[in-house]
């Protein structure tokens, strides 16, 4: 059988998908959460100070006897730490090259506009004193993901290792995809939750997706963006690009040259095995994804769950018999405020429906280690 790496912050969702598909996964992971160790065959977690390291990610990985190498956030925004992975391995997924030119604002931008697509400003110096409105740009570190450290620039001294994107006000989402360096597949749309404190998030920070029905003018130009993005940079496998909607136009924000958050509600909808797909695209096949048309269907979501306090769950084992809770902890692992806890998933017919029924599974949750804490306390 064979022996699959699946390296990154959070490997959970694209292991599960690839144990499913019938290979056999090892993780290198920043959390080592109990549904990931009962699907992989072997987990190393790779932190420093408390936080996921790229370098002992990378290290970890190296020792690991395995057929094909896959990555998932944030190893996109580390091009050589990716070279280092595969060195001498069979790569599944975008090389450093095309990490390197798609992951790079500039380029990107140009390389939209050069196709009449729609795209924010972006300025990697910080625009004259007085020739900025307030509120105009968003300053955005290079090497991020999930809108963390994305603050509004109101002027002064840009911070290191950031650039300015222009804000643009919209519904935020995003576009999944299989690619072939030369073609793209859509697989599904989203709208995107970002700092909803019904989940614990604050500011620009990604908390959720909700997958919404094919709704036109978005979806053809969503789908058109995802081809030409592929063209430009020779794209492959599974990729996501988040936008701003705004009347139908899908303002490009970054593109996810890799597994997206947002895949797993695609399987979860339609049965559509993910990791097979981005194996086969990695290999030059794309095959024919039939998407629902418009009318009436669930809206399938999940939500992030962050720590509004430090917390010590007690018995997460028992939170693996809910289908619809994902990313557990194992149990007494101390959760510092603002950190993840779990994922949460649920439906509704509506956009706001499933968005409230989230909400409802994230209250009972909430109260739940609030007892906890009481207890302890």
């Amino acid at each position: 059988m064979t022996r699959v790496l699946i390296a990154g912050v959070s490997t959970r969702g694209f292991a599960e998908s690839a144990a499913r598909a019938g290979y056999d996964v090892l993780a290198v992971d920043g959390f080592g959460d109990l549904d990931l160790r009962a699907r992989a065959q072997s987990v190393s977690v790779a932190r420093s100070a408390g936080r996921f390291s790229i370098r002992a990610a990378v290290a970890a990985a190296r020792r690991l006897r395995v057929d094909v190498v896959c990555y998932v956030g944030s190893l996109e925004n580390h091009a050589r730490a990716v070279g280092t992975l595969v060195a001498g391995r069979l790569l599944w997924g975008n090389g450093p090259s095309v990490l390197s030119a798609v992951r790079d604002p500039v380029r990107l931008a140009r390389a939209l506009r050069a196709r009449g697509l729609s795209t924010p400003a972006v300025r990697v110096t910080a625009p004259r004193a007085g020739t900025a409105r307030g509120g105009r740009w968003l300053a955005k570190p290079r090497a991020s993901g999930g809108g963390s450290g994305v603050v509004p620039w109101h002027g002064g001294a840009l911070p290191r290792g950031s650039y300015l994107q222009q804000r643009v006000a919209g519904i935020p989402g995003s576009i999944v995809f299989a690619a072939d360096g030369h073609r793209a597949v859509p697989l599904g749309v989203s709208q995107a939750l970002a700092g909803d404190p019904r989940f614990g998030a604050g500011g620009f920070r990604y908390c959720g997706s909700m997958l919404v029905a094919p709704d036109e003018p978005l979806f053809g130009n969503a789908c058109r963006l995802a081809t030409a993005v592929t063209e430009a940079f020779g794209l492959v496998g599974v990729n996501g690009i988040d936008f701003v909607a705004r009347s139908g136009v899908p303002y490009t924000v970054e593109v996810n040259p890799r597994y997206c958050a947002s895949m797993e509600l695609v399987e979860r909808a339609r049965g559509i095995s993910i990791f097979q797909l981005h194996a086969r695209a990695c290999a030059g096949h794309l095959p024919e994804v039939a998407l629902p048309g418009p009318g009436p269907a669930d809206v399938v979501g999940k939500a992030i769950l962050y720590a509004r306090h430090d917390v010590v769950p007690e018995g997460t084992a028992r939170w693996l018999e809910d289908d619809d809770v994902r990313d557990v902890p194992p149990p007494r692992e101390r959760i510092e405020r603002g950190h993840p806890i779990c994922t949460l998933f649920a439906r509704g017919g509506t956009v706001a429906a499933c968005g409230a029924a989230l909400a409802a599974r994230a209250r009972t949750l909430y109260l739940s280690l609030e007892a906890q804490r009481a207890r302890i306390a």
